[in-house]
């Protein structure tokens, strides 16, 4: 999967990574280079006594030092724009593959892993290719370069090498055999940290509520204890690699002096040579380290891109058509044809055979015990789920065969959990219709009873907004909320629970005013209060995932007695009536 993900996101930038192998090639050779002039200012300058000699090899060899430096910053700015390019697109390819997910698809994952996988994988893999970058690509290069420039010094000493790089491989390769289930663990328990501090921030205040702070303490010291203990044994692995690499190179620069004073002493080998060969061991053996250092990087970010690619890979259950439907004749007519719904794994499902129409200009209620899966059926019309069986049909077309675009520019949902992004209330009314104006969005927030409490408000449209509209109370998001759906003035509207943080009278208002404004659309209402869907055309009643009653108030008090029995726990005789 890391090969896969390095040549698909590598490609566009294939012109830069030719650049930096063309730029670490040279940089490398300088370097191999400057032992050999040393070996001959020792031999032939040193020895000799010949200032001049001294004075030309050394010019070259400061001119060559200045060309390897310019090299190899060069390098490492390509390198580095290589990465964070690189970084840059996996990022906004995994964030567009999830938001196309539908929900089965984030529960599937779960938001913690997602925004793991979106920063800190993706970060090891852009770390490992720009470590590639200044490193591995010079490590083979210093290698095979150093080898062939020690034999050119001396073949006598050839079999330190023989002895030393191949059991510095073995070495190496069982450390990193280790290494990988630690990586693999790592990942799995950063992703526990992040979804339990996430869910102790998001639910600080039921923490608080019922003192419960010492046991969520305990409990993140679980998660964290884990992730340090598999950290630790990852890093204990991570440490034994660099002392056994610079004691097999301090152990082969002792043989090399051992073995290379004797070739000295017997005049088949020269000082200078020597000194050049001890040089050019110390880089091979470096080279070695690097491709080491390289290598533990490689487990984790392989480990890494796995978790990236089965993001990428994951095609959403709510597939684009192939050939969708891009115009639509008929306005504000919504069907139900014997829809059924059922979660994957699930042993029954949640909705059976419910067949329902609306027209534009009618209000269909839907009312039902919790867990009846009210929300699951609204959550239909949108796509946010597809059906099992039967088919939704907005405006005549199966949803499933109308283009996803033209279908949400239909749709104004106001979800049971409003949210609201950081920014304005007027960025926030504005994901409804981003060319609105401030009349249009006054005009909303008027309707949706949201005015008073807005104009109060520090700069009234510009005024902040924290995310998930944490400064503002229950109430004033779901009528922001509303406002927001409001603005883009759809033909089908979905409020799902949308009052339930509202008091009687506001509910009262609110409903009066949305009347005038619905009047040409349909409008699809999920609530759990008797007062609030009295007054509507047609009231469906679920009980466990079936439509047990159809009508309007006064019909479904006769002939449905589980409609009779919400009813009355609610509201008295005299008001049911």
């Amino acid at each position: 999967m890391l090969m896969r993900l390095l040549k698909q996101y590598l490609r566009p930038y294939n012109a830069w990574l030719l650049i930096t192998i063309v730029l670490q090639l040279l940089g490398t050779i300088a370097s191999l280079y400057l032992p050999n002039l040393n070996a001959d200012i020792v031999d032939d300058g040193i020895a000799r006594g010949d200032t001049g000699y001294i004075l030309r090899e050394g010019g070259w060899m400061l001119l060559i030092s200045l060309a390897q430096i310019a090299c190899s910053v060069a390098a490492t700015y390509y390198g580095s724009r290589i990465a964070m390019s690189l970084g840059r697109d996996m990022r906004g390819a995994i964030f567009r593959r999830v938001s196309e997910f539908s929900g089965r698809e984030v529960a599937r994952f779960g938001a913690p892993s997602l925004i793991t996988r979106d920063t800190n994988d993706v970060q090891q893999v852009q770390t490992l290719v720009a470590m590639t970058a200044t490193m591995m690509i010079t490590a083979p290069i210093m290698c095979v370069g150093g080898i062939i420039m020690a034999i050119h010094e001396d073949v006598g000493l050839s079999w330190l090498m023989g002895v030393s790089v191949p059991l510095l491989a073995v070495v190496v390769g069982a450390i990193i055999q280790r290494m990988v289930p630690q990586f693999r663990l790592m990942q799995t328990r950063l992703d526990n940290v992040n979804r339990v501090l996430r869910e102790q921030l998001s639910g600080i205040r039921v923490v608080r509520a019922f003192v419960r702070e010492p046991v969520e303490t305990q409990r993140f010291a679980v998660a964290n204890v884990e992730l340090t203990d598999t950290a630790l044994r990852a890093g204990r692995l991570m440490a034994l690699m660099f002392p056994a690499v610079l004691l097999l190179l301090n152990a082969s620069s002792a043989a090399v002096m051992w073995f290379g004073g004797l070739r000295v002493d017997t005049g088949q080998m020269q000082i200078g040579a020597l000194t050049a060969y001890l040089v050019y061991l110390a880089q091979i053996l470096m080279s070695v380290m690097m491709a080491t250092f390289m290598l533990m990087m490689i487990p984790r970010a392989a480990v890494c891109a796995d978790r990236i690619g089965e993001v990428l890979d994951t095609v959403s259950s709510v597939a684009p058509p192939a050939h969708p439907v891009r115009s639509l004749v008929s306005r504000a007519h919504l069907e139900l044809r014997d829809v059924s719904f059922q979660y994957p794994g699930a042993a029954d499902p949640v909705l059976r055979n419910i067949s329902l129409r609306l027209s534009a200009g009618r209000t269909l209620a839907l009312i039902g015990s919790t867990g009846a899966g009210k929300t699951t059926l609204l959550s239909l019309i949108p796509r946010l789920f597809d059906a099992t069986q039967g088919a939704v049909l907005v405006d005549g077309v199966d949803v499933r065969e109308l283009d996803p675009d033209l279908l949400w520019q239909r749709i104004g949902l106001v979800p049971q959990r409003p949210y609201l992004f950081s920014g304005t209330v007027g960025s926030n009314l504005r994901y409804g219709n981003p060319q609105a104006s401030d009349a249009e969005l006054w005009e909303a927030l008027e309707v949706a009873q949201a005015r008073d409490f807005v104009t109060a408000m520090p700069g009234g449209l510009e005024a902040p907004i924290a995310q998930g509209g944490t400064n503002v109370s229950g109430g004033q998001r779901q009528r922001l909320s509303i406002a927001r759906a409001l603005v883009r003035k759809p033909e089908i509207y979905l409020f799902d629970e949308s009052f339930s943080a509202l008091d009687l009278g506001t509910d009262a208002r609110l409903r009066a005013a949305l009347r005038p404004v619905t009047r040409d659309a349909a409008v699809v209402l999920v609530a759990q209060r008797v007062s609030t869907i009295r007054d509507a055309d047609q009231i469906g009643v679920l009980d466990g995932g079936t439509l047990v009653g159809l009508g309007r108030h006064a019909e479904l008090l006769q002939s449905c007695p589980t409609y009779a029995e919400i009813v009355h726990s609610q509201l008295s005789a005299e008001e049911a009536a």
